[in-house]
């Protein structure tokens, strides 16, 4: 039987502590060699522009997760157009999980509240393995629900001291702050949309906005900062990832070849070469990070499906102990 689940079930079956365990657990595992984790597919339905004209496209990623021995996949896109019109959010997603001894599918859940949060938990996960302890001062570019899912993540390790958040849109961020203020122990500060380099002096900056163009330039990084370009749009300049002193991804295949990397590998500007290390290998202490504070660290967390699949089957068994979900038989 597979157990079927929605997206409000799922959201009772885990919090954010437990989130960012799993995470860091399956970042241990990339580390031990204990992940099965090939490169996202991309299905372009219209998003670049290409036919089929439906601005949208869809991502596969499967995985097989063996401190939890269990293999799926999360089936993930983004839609503008008719989805944007009839106000449904832009990201959509389904996880399915399978046995990976008889092949049966055990679930079939709603993956967009898994994505989001695995995708908040990795950077706040992240910045535990770069050293920093207790607290620490954020500079959030961008203000929709990844952003917001990061600052909750990295609540949950850190005491943020200081926020600050830059948008295109003021009013975003101005509604970002509001909702935020919970989670933040100190200020959140609000960036004029005509300057973002006032979020940059700052211990770490994140990126979660849909520009195809740059706008973050090496000139506003100081050293002893961390940029976090994340997801697959090219928000930093060329500048700053080729003056890094060290540049660490989740993985190396598919950070090479999607995001701020992609251009810079297809030009022949960045090889596997240019990696300084995985997360993985510094959640496994298989590497560790000497002191940077006179250093620019890139650290590029694209995502990874192995962390959607062991958040799901978390949540998995918690449905079946306390059964939660409703069970049907495909055969």
């Amino acid at each position: 039987m597979t157990r079927l689940l929605n997206e409000e079930q799922v959201k009772s079956l885990i919090s954010v502590s437990e989130i960012n365990e799993v995470v860091d657990k399956t970042f241990e595992g990339f580390g031990l060699g204990e992940i099965v984790n090939p490169t996202k597919v991309t299905l372009d339905l219209g998003e670049t522009g290409n036919w089929p004209q439906n601005e949208g496209f869809m991502n596969a990623m499967p995985a097989y997760v063996d401190w939890l021995k269990v293999g799926g996949q999360k089936w993930v896109g983004g839609f503008a157009g008719k989805r944007k019109e009839m106000n449904l959010p832009y990201i959509t997603a389904l996880i399915t999980l399978i046995d990976p001894e008889l092949g049966t599918f055990t679930s079939v859940m709603e993956g967009s509240y898994i994505s989001n949060m695995r995708t908040g938990s990795q950077a706040a996960v992240a910045l535990k393995y770069l050293g920093k302890k207790d607290s620490i001062t954020v500079g959030m570019f961008g203000a929709g629900i990844q952003a917001r899912t990061a600052t909750i993540c990295i609540a949950d390790l850190f005491d943020i001291d200081r926020l600050v958040v830059w948008n295109h849109r003021r009013s975003t961020a101005e509604q970002f702050k509001a909702d935020m203020e919970p989670f933040v122990k100190g200020e959140i500060i609000i960036a004029d949309p005509a300057h973002p380099e006032e979020a940059t002096d700052n211990e770490a900056l994140f990126t979660f906005t849909p520009a195809q163009e740059p706008f973050i330039t090496k000139e506003m990084v100081k050293s002893g900062t961390i940029v976090f370009p994340m997801g697959s749009f090219e928000e930093v300049s060329e500048d700053v990832i080729l003056s890094a002193d060290k540049i660490i991804v989740d993985h190396v295949d598919q950070a090479l070849h999607r995001g701020v990397l992609k251009p810079l590998t297809k030009a022949g500007k960045v090889t596997e070469d240019d990696i300084y290390c995985t997360l993985g290998e510094l959640a496994a202490n298989k590497v560790t990070l000497e002191d940077y504070s006179n250093e620019r660290i890139i650290c590029i967390p694209i995502g990874t499906g192995a962390l959607d699949v062991a958040v799901a089957e978390v949540v998995r068994r918690r449905a079946v102990e306390q059964n939660i979900g409703t069970e049907f038989d495909f055969i």
